[in-house]
């Protein structure tokens, strides 16, 4: 059986060095706010170029605590709202609902499956405070256009770099410089979720930003809404990255780059040999897409999975139900997203990670090529 994602073998190979760290952190005697956090924070903001990094317990409550953060510092208020793509993880929505603000969700790009931003101005209201891009599977979701409308309507920019870590993209300004996912926007969050480019062995999150009072105020909010102890500014949470989970990702970071190139020398054997009519391969946009998942499109979706399985080869759907379909949002039961609804119809994700073999890779394309249906 060809693993979708075989996480043992993953995280294997950066053995001894895990269990080093783990043992690092247990004879320090100190887990939650030591030395580890404060140096992954140091790191991961030098590796995506930001002035802060803030690490929390996961992908979500990096972008919650962002949302409410501004809400604190007066830049939104209840009612407010959020340009979203609509085929997003559900997650980036309930980001925006658990502050009281109201998701907008945009069509995708057929192409990209990443929000589409020439429909962006068209959503735009008087109460539009912010679009939240999404890198999905790990492809950037960014534009000149973008920039521009946000400085049109005073809109911030919030990425959703959940599964994007290491991507590069050039930001639309002068100078054309290549920069990471992470550092585009005003603020962004990010997932170390185990199965992640760069997974923890549990939950984790972080944010990154060069708004100093922005980042202030989340520091706190995570902290019970606390920036000096049993002193409370504001009715926080405790959303915390431990110590070992830091450990762990100073362990992974100095190798993501690397890593990240295989997934896409994988990815670009995928759409060289991948040769079928009934199957729609994405794009190759180069360092732009960082590959956390490799994403094909058919009509005939769960006949292929069925046909892959019974050939010993595990996939994926990322994702079955889109959000406006989802009991969780039942006053959208009513809206028709057509292009939404034809990728979550069709998506199938294919085994993808830095240890898949050549010869695994070699496998699942020569039985999709002989896939009849």
């Amino acid at each position: 059986m060809i693993r979708f994602l075989d996480l043992k073998k993953l995280n294997d190979s950066f053995e001894p060095a895990l269990s080093a760290a783990v043992k690092k952190v247990l004879d320090s005697g100190w887990y939650v706010l030591g030395t580890e956090v404060r140096a992954f924070e140091e790191e991961y903001a030098a590796f995506t170029g930001t002035e802060h990094c803030i690490g929390v317990a996961s992908g979500l409550d990096a972008l919650k605590l962002i949302f409410r953060a501004y809400l604190e510092l007066g830049e939104m208020k209840t009612g407010d709202e959020v340009i979203v793509p609509a085929n997003t993880f559900i997650a980036s929505m309930l980001a925006i609902s658990w502050n009281d603000l109201v998701p907008v969700p945009v069509e995708p790009d057929i192409h990209t499956y990443n929000l589409d931003i020439s429909l962006v101005e068209q959503h735009i209201t008087d109460r539009t405070r912010a679009v939240l891009p999404v890198h999905l599977y790990g492809r950037v979701c960014w534009s000149e256009q973008l920039t521009q409308l946000a400085d049109k309507y005073g809109l911030k920019i919030v990425e959703d770099n959940a599964q994007a870590a290491g991507a590069m993209a050039l930001p639309g300004k002068q100078p054309p410089v290549l920069r990471r996912t992470g550092s585009l926007g005003d603020a962004a969050g990010h997932s170390f979720y185990p199965g992640k480019n760069m997974g923890a062995l549990g939950d984790g999150g972080a944010i990154t930003t060069d708004d100093h009072r922005l980042a202030g105020v989340i520091r706190s909010l995570a902290n019970y809404g606390s920036q000096v102890r049993y002193y409370n500014q504001y009715k926080g949470v405790n959303s915390r990255l431990d110590e070992i989970q830091a450990a762990m990702l100073r362990v992974k970071l100095p190798r993501l780059d690397y890593d990240n190139r295989r997934r896409q020398e994988i990815a670009r054997y995928y759409i060289k040999h991948i040769q079928h009519p009934g199957i729609i391969l994405p794009q190759d946009p180069g360092t732009g897409h960082v590959w956390h998942l490799f994403v094909i499109r058919s009509p005939h979706r769960d006949d292929l999975q069925n046909y892959l399985i019974d050939n010993g080869i595990e996939t994926g759907i990322h994702y079955p139900v889109p959000p406006h379909r989802q009991e969780a949002y039942a006053e959208w039961s009513g809206r028709t997203l057509p292009v939404t609804e034809t990728i979550h119809r069709e998506v199938l994700s294919l085994p993808m990670s830095q240890v898949l073999k050549d010869v695994e890779t070699e496998m699942i394309t020569d039985c999709l090529n002989r896939y009849v249906g």
